[in-house]
């Protein structure tokens, strides 16, 4: 990798795999596919970074980061990675998530958080390697696990909002697992800090990467055990009990984990999905 370095040269044998970032923001066409951009585009653009990197299925990508006033090429379009959850193909964002994740971590990683001298590039597995000769520690992408807990109430399910919501979005509780305690007490303690309640009998549901920027969502249902609602002060604005049959506004983001454990709780209740009271809010 050189930085900062040119695209991939006009006429390069795999310009399909080729990822660009503006930020968060990928580079499509206008059917909303990710692209390396046309040759005349591309031929002499200078990045901020590039980054080859393998997949699960042994082929070589290349990431490029371009400036924030880089413009599309016509017919183009840079849009934000969080836009295209809905919409991309299962292979086609989780390439596009871990994309993302290794730019941030290069972004972050040029200098050794050991002994602050510059760093070199490792790409397989990726990695920055620490250039002191008394230090030489590898530096691996970071991964941020956050629980995100439906807290169930016979036909009635926990969610709360942030002061940061649009107006009426509520959402179930999440928060990060912190150093020294595994995913369960962490939903555990989140759902105490957060609103006072106990719960019982966690159960994990589901994963989901959210590169924005390395966060690991973790997806868990579990039982009311007791207690009433005090929410805590400056994090959740509001949380209450909401029965099956009047859910609050949906996160405008299906591909989120709050909506995957709503639709699971509405399927599960015998209600449709999504349903009809619970339209989506604006992002």
């Amino acid at each position: 990798m050189s930085l900062p370095s040119s695209l991939p040269p006009s006429g390069d044998p795999r310009p399909a795999r080729t990822l660009v970032f503006r930020d968060h923001q990928l580079l499509v066409d206008l059917a909303a596919t990710p692209t390396a951009g046309p040759d005349s585009w591309r031929a002499g653009l200078v990045a901020l970074r590039t980054l080859d990197f393998p997949v699960t299925t042994g082929e070589a990508w290349t990431v490029v980061e371009v400036e924030r006033t880089i413009e599309a090429p016509d017919g183009h379009a840079f849009q934000h990675l969080k836009s295209l959850l809905d919409t991309l193909d299962g292979e086609t964002l989780a390439l596009a998530a871990r994309a993302l994740e290794l730019l941030e971590f290069d972004r972050a990683h040029r200098f050794c958080g050991a002994c602050g001298a510059p760093t070199t590039l490792r790409t397989d597995p990726p990695a920055r390697r620490c250039s002191a000769p008394d230090c030489g520690r590898e530096h691996f992408p970071r991964v941020s696990p956050v629980v995100i807990v439906a807290v169930e109430r016979g036909a009635e399910i926990l969610l709360g909002r942030s002061p940061h919501f649009p107006p009426g979005l509520y959402s179930t509780l999440a928060g990060f697992v912190d150093a020294g305690e595994s995913a369960e007490q962490a939903v555990h303690r989140e759902i105490f800090e957060e609103t006072g309640l106990r719960i019982r009998a966690p159960r994990y549901f589901s994963s989901q990467a959210w590169p924005f920027p390395h966060a690991l969502m973790l997806g868990y249902q579990a039982e009311y055990a007791g207690g009433d609602i005090v929410c805590a002060p400056g994090e959740i604005e509001d949380a209450r009990f909401f029965h099956v049959d009047a859910l609050p506004p949906l996160f405008p983001i299906r591909y989120a984990m709050a909506n995957q454990l709503l639709r699971d709780f509405c399927l599960r209740h015998g209600r449709p999905w999504p349903p009809a009271q619970a339209t989506p809010a604006a992002a």
